[in-house]
């Protein structure tokens, strides 16, 4: 039968079975309807992308639509099919399509009277399963061919009739067969995607075409996927970079984060074995401080107990000879004399006065002795934690390593008055262990190890770093100070070498210039130039009349706002020069004019410590060779003297 007959449906344009009429007047099958939206069904209210629309005029179905079977087109229908029998030559062709499947009844399934099933489907040879066909019967359907973006639905090539032969299905977009028909829908409009915007890129329909990217370069998707094809190579060797890039990224952050566990692990390894020494130190202290009392003990004991001895024998043969008195007879003169004589001789051995107690107990002081140990221990170990936490302390908190003596040390200007000479062992209290930082290091710099730098001819392959200095041979200590007060010493070994301070926020691209150790606000040292010692602040440069030391001492003071340097020679401490802002002075005409450089340093200097400071190193010379002073024996000397 014609296709476009008013008796058949639409879809598999056989005579209609079970009619259904949508209220935009169309009719169909209701089968061929439920297979074309499974999803539906006779009651659904809704099928793929959200909503149901015809498939001739794609008016949508409202909400909630039921599918009803059309009585009276039935009977309109059973009526032509029994008027069919009488002999004509329209009717005639209408049977012709029900005994079609009947020579087949072995391979054909129960549904084998409708044409959209002529077969089972087969297995499908490759991997992955294929899109199957809507229209046919579920457990039956054949590989699609086609899927209709209007219709929503995927077609075997029997079922692709329609849209071959009906006007009203030519209209219709067909393209390869795709599993998730609704993505290629409009979200907003419901209609086929298109078109491709390039000013936004994404996928439209014909009505987002028309109204919110008007005016933009749109073109049709086929062209676009044309275009982005030429370019997918370069996007997948970009892909591919980027993946070897982060696979780099991820060995190394590996890498980084063993390397953290295993510096992690032997850090506590060695916490641990200086914890065992130090309680065996203590451990030894106790024994010792112990055995002490015990000596003491025995030795006052078996004096004490000595003279106990003495005197009670000496009342005893006291008590003998007084009681032998008593016996004698009145008319015994001799016994009388006798015993009276040896009483005698027994009072006279012990006429002497006693020892008495002992006036002091050496060994009562061993408590103090122990109470000043714990006082100290107590004290250094806050202080460490303080700095290992980077937290620095107050001046007056990091005092409390000294003695008692050091009270007036509480001061912040207490190093002020160690103008010519001081012990070593003072500004050991805050000793400031200095490391230097590889990452900061000039690339004509070579390291050893965190504690010795010397200048090169040969660069350095140096992995790149944001903080590495790029035009000054010059090298940071890690860890920024910003509280506190720090000491740390240097050894000069060869060359021209600037010791000082760095701001940490300092640029260390900037030019050879202005980026040297105190050519700028930011910076201030010592150096020594193989002739004499001078200091830099801000581009100006003070000389210093002292001789050469090769150890060298910085004093930061944060609470001072001052910088000290010190010649370290035999444990003596000769103070080279103290670079602090003075004190406003009162106008007088009797006022000794101020030199350029305090001048200079009242104007700029206090700024300095406005910032976080680090230890820095300026390797002028060619030979220039430094070492950072070892001072952790040094202080551990110092904490055991006390």
């Amino acid at each position: 039968m014609d296709g476009s007959g008013p008796f058949s449906c639409p879809i598999c344009l056989e005579p209609l079975r079970e009619p259904v009429t949508l209220p935009c007047g169309h009719n169909f099958c209701l089968a061929c309807l439920s297979a074309l939206w499974p999803h539906r069904g006779t009651g659904g209210s809704g099928g793929p992308g959200g909503a149901a629309r015809c498939p001739l005029c794609q008016e949508p179905f409202p909400d909630g639509l039921q599918l009803r079977k059309n009585h009276t087109l039935s009977e309109l229908l059973q009526l032509r099919q029994g008027s069919g029998s009488a002999p004509g030559p329209g009717p005639a062709p209408a049977p012709a399509p029900a005994p079609a499947p009947e020579p087949t009844p072995p391979s054909a399934p129960p549904s084998a009277p409708e044409p959209s099933a002529p077969c089972a489907p087969e297995p499908w040879p490759g991997g992955e399963e294929p899109v199957r066909c809507d229209a046919c019967p579920e457990g039956a359907a054949l590989p699609a061919a086609l899927s209709c973006l209007s219709c929503l639905a995927s077609f075997c090539p029997a079922h692709l009739g329609p849209h071959e032969r009906s006007p009203a299905l030519r209209g219709h977009r067909l393209v390869p067969p795709l599993r998730r028909l609704e993505e290629s829908l409009c979200p907003r409009h419901l209609r086929p995607l298109e078109r491709y915007c390039r000013a936004e890129r994404v996928c439209l329909c014909e009505a987002c075409a028309a109204q919110e990217h008007r005016g933009h370069e749109l073109v049709p998707l086929e062209q676009e996927r044309a275009l982005q094809e030429a370019e997918q190579s370069k996007v997948l060797s970009a892909v591919e970079d980027r993946m070897d890039e982060l696979g780099a990224g991820i060995a190394q952050s590996r890498r980084t984060v063993a390397l953290i566990k295993s510096a992690a692990l032997a850090e506590r390894e060695r916490v641990s074995r200086l914890f065992a020494e130090a309680a065996a130190i203590l451990q030894g202290f106790q024994s010792e401080v112990l055995g002490f009392i015990e000596e003491g003990e025995a030795t006052m004991l078996g004096r004490s107990q000595g003279d106990l001895r003495r005197q009670e024998e000496q009342r005893n043969r006291l008590s003998r000879a007084r009681h032998n008195l008593g016996q004698v007879p009145e008319a015994d003169s001799v016994s009388f004399l006798q015993e009276l004589l040896a009483l005698r001789l027994a009072l006279e051995e012990g006429c002497g006065p006693g020892p008495g107690p002992p006036r002091e107990l050496s060994f009562t002081k061993s408590s103090q002795a122990v109470r000043a140990v714990r006082d100290a221990l107590t004290a250094a170990c806050a202080s460490q934690w303080e700095q290992l936490r980077g937290l620095g302390g107050d001046e007056e908190e990091l005092q409390k390593l000294g003695t008692e003596a050091d009270a007036e040390s509480q001061d912040p200007d207490s190093t002020n008055n160690l103008e010519s000479e001081a012990p070593r062992d003072y500004f050991l209290k805050f000793a400031y262990i200095v490391d230097l930082d590889s990452d900061t290091a000039d690339k004509y710099l070579q390291l050893f190890g965190t504690k010795g730098v010397k200048r090169v001819l040969c660069p350095i392959n140096y992995p790149e770093s944001p903080t590495r200095f790029t035009h000054c041979e010059q090298v940071l200590g890690e860890g920024a100070l910003d509280r506190g007060t720090y000491y740390w010493e240097v050894e000069i070994i060869e060359g021209w070498v600037s010791v000082g301070v760095m701001a940490e926020d300092f640029s260390p691209q900037e030019p050879y210039d202005r980026g040297r150790l105190g050519r700028n606000a930011h910076s201030c040292c010592l150096q020594w130039n193989g002739r004499s010692f001078s200091v830099w602040f801000h581009g100006l440069e003070a000389p210093l009349p002292h001789p050469f030391s090769p150890t060298v001492g910085i004093c930061l003071e944060y609470a001072d706002r001052a910088l000290a340097f010190y010649a370290v020679r035999d444990g003596k401490m000769s103070l080279l020069r103290r670079l602090k802002a003075s004190r406003a002075r009162r106008s007088s005409t009797l006022a000794s004019p101020i030199e350029p450089f305090q001048s200079r340093l009242d104007s700029h200097f206090a700024g300095l410590f406005s910032r976080r400071l680090k230890p820095a190193f300026f390797l002028e010379s060619v030979d220039a060779h430094l070492q950072i002073g070892p001072l952790k024996k040094s202080c551990i000397s110092v904490l055991k003297r006390r």
